[in-house]
């Protein structure tokens, strides 16, 4: 069986999607944010279960269930939307949907309306989702990394960071208990404690490290999806994958600070560096969440094989600069041409981090920054 989701805010979306997962064991679910995405999937694949946000960024909801009831009645349909008034509910029952959820809405409402569409007991529970099917249909859906921390939020947080007061951050992450415990960790370290008095609030703490590095550090929380990934080889590569990405990002850091490149891009781009790694992990949790079968092989083979198509995909999503963009990819290849100073710094960073600081690549990286290999692991401070 198939279900289609369509909702363009990405936390209510992935809250959607794990529902009806956790409802149907081997159901192929696809998530988009778009009105065209949706209809064009509906095009090609199908759905026997649809829901459908009301309002999105490029139409209306009611298009996509338009088209579907033109070509079936036995879809089950649910329609979720802010508007709650009796005009807005006769209307869409008029498309012929077959529930109604208005926003905001608890999870055991969507529960219950959705097992009384389409009854658990009579879904097919031997049915495995095929990995390599689940991967290539998951990779157009809306991708969110299953982390208490959005990171398309603080990617646009760091977008407008110079216009951001300690104060102002402190209020939006009111209530992040893990992340304001890190803050003030790292507020309190020797690093920035320079007067003996502890920091106690979390205005403070960012008002002491400042509003980008609080961002950085935000950011790395947003990527440690590892005690979220219930199987322990998955979780084991995504806490390997993220201490490379935060490897990278410390010796990338260091180049720049050494040479006057822009520290906060370059480190932002390293610690991304892994995003499309930690995406695919995601999706082969969900196919053995959902009854399927990950091998150790099929792990690696897909990993090789679709963490390029994912990282290229979120980098879209989060509408990441061009400047970035290229940063990123920095880490994985550089031409030999390549003269900005920070991609060299961004290969050079990566190799270091690799254990191969030694060989031909990186010392003509290096030597290129003007960069001494044997003074770069010195405090800069």
């Amino acid at each position: 069986m198939k279900a289609l989701i369509l909702e363009d805010d990405t936390l209510l979306a992935d809250l959607l999607e794990t529902v009806v997962g956790g409802l149907y064991p081997g159901m192929d679910v696809f998530v988009t944010a778009s009105v065209k995405g949706a209809l064009a999937h509906w095009s090609k694949h199908g759905a026997d279960l649809m829901i459908i946000d009301w309002n999105l960024p490029d139409g209306s909801g009611l298009e996509v269930i338009r088209a579907a009831r033109e070509k079936s009645s036995k879809a089950a349909i649910v329609m979720i939307s802010g508007r709650a008034d009796r005009e807005s509910v006769l209307k869409a029952a008029r498309y012929g949907i077959n529930g109604y959820i208005s926003k905001p809405f608890n999870v055991e409402m969507v529960h219950e309306r959705l097992t009384a569409l389409v009854d658990p007991a009579d879904f097919d529970r031997e049915s495995q989702p095929d990995l390599e099917h689940l991967l290539q249909t998951s990779v157009d859906s809306v991708i969110q990394l299953p982390s208490a921390i959005d990171t398309a939020r603080v990617l646009e947080l760091m977008a407008r960071k110079q216009d951001i007061s300690p104060s102002q951050l402190a209020e939006r992450w009111n209530g992040e208990v893990a992340l304001t415990t890190r803050l003030l960790d790292v507020a309190n370290s020797a690093s920035f404690q320079k007067t003996g008095e502890p920091v106690r609030s979390l205005r403070d703490g960012i008002a002491t490290m400042g509003v980008d590095m609080a961002l950085r550090h935000a950011m790395a929380m947003s990527l440690d999806i590892g005690g979220q990934l219930r199987d322990p080889r998955l979780a084991k590569k995504a806490t390997a994958f993220l201490e490379t990405a935060e490897k990278v990002a410390q010796e990338a850091a260091r180049i720049a600070l050494r040479i006057g490149v822009d520290q906060s891009a370059v480190h932002t781009a390293a610690l991304l560096s892994r995003v499309g790694e930690l995406a695919v992990l995601k999706v082969m949790q969900q196919c053995l969440d959902r009854k399927g079968v990950v091998s150790d092989e099929q792990i690696e083979d897909g990993l090789k094989a679709w963490a390029q198509n994912y990282g290229n995909r979120l980098k879209v999503q989060w509408h990441l600069p061009l400047q970035l963009r290229e940063l990123i990819g920095a880490v994985h290849f550089l031409p030999r041409d390549a003269t900005s100073e920070s991609k060299l710094v961004m290969r050079a960073s990566a190799l270091i981090a690799d254990g191969q600081n030694q060989d031909e690549e990186c010392l003509r990286l290096l030597r290129r920054l003007g960069v001494d290999n044997q003074d770069r692991g010195k405090d800069d401070g």
